[in-house]
């Protein structure tokens, strides 16, 4: 049988996920320029704009999956090196701070679904994403955002171990260097996860 993006992607099942597509991650204030100077050189912030307004217009919800952390550390640790550089930035991601705020272009808007963490590096484990996609009768996951290094393979194994069907517009997510995130694309993630792009994904909304 044909696989059938259309129906994998049915607005009446499916919800967008950004990864950390945060002020402090890749916005005016990221903390880590070269990750912020690469979707600024690939477009990647108004591709996921692009794909979520229409998202919404068609019915699919938009969860954006932040991280945000207290200021005394507070639940959150640094057992891996590059939690333990975050924590050596007493400033980074703030809970109540502009970091931690999404990218502007992106929303939120009212409908849309905040899911934060204040731990670990993946979007799923010990918070109520899972749960909340289920109540919506969510079974397709399109993941968007950064970093293709960690945080989307994170998101996408997660997501599918918990059972769903995992959409990549490859145009919406980045990584570096950009010639490793493009290995992890091709080597790792097409093992895991449907590829195509934001304008694809418009156009089966649109009809």
């Amino acid at each position: 049988m044909p696989f059938d993006l259309a129906s994998v992607v049915s607005p009446s099942h499916t919800a967008v996920l950004t990864m950390e597509m945060q002020r402090g991650v890749i916005g005016d204030l990221a903390a880590v320029p070269v990750l912020a100077e690469v979707v600024a050189a690939q477009g990647t912030i108004g591709h996921v704009a692009r794909l979520v307004h229409a998202a919404r217009q068609a019915g699919v919800r938009v969860v954006h999956c932040t991280a945000e952390f207290r200021a005394d550390g507070a639940g959150s640790k640094g057992n891996a090196p590059v939690l333990a550089a975050a924590r050596r930035e007493p400033d980074r991601l703030l809970i109540g701070t502009p970091t931690v705020d999404v990218v502007p272009e992106l929303g939120p808007e009212p409908a849309d679904i905040i899911s934060s963490r204040v731990h670990g590096m993946t979007p799923f484990t010990g918070t109520s994403l899972d749960v909340e996609l289920r109540n919506l009768g969510i079974t397709t996951v399109i993941a968007t955002g950064v970093s293709v290094n960690i945080g989307i393979v994170g998101m996408v194994i997660e997501a599918v171990d918990l059972g769903y069907q995992v959409v990549i517009p490859t145009d919406c997510v980045a990584g570096v260097p950009e010639d490793y995130a493009q290995a992890v694309m091709k080597n790792t993630l097409a093992l895991l996860s449907t590829h195509t792009t934001a304008d694809k994904l418009i156009a089966i909304w649109s009809n």
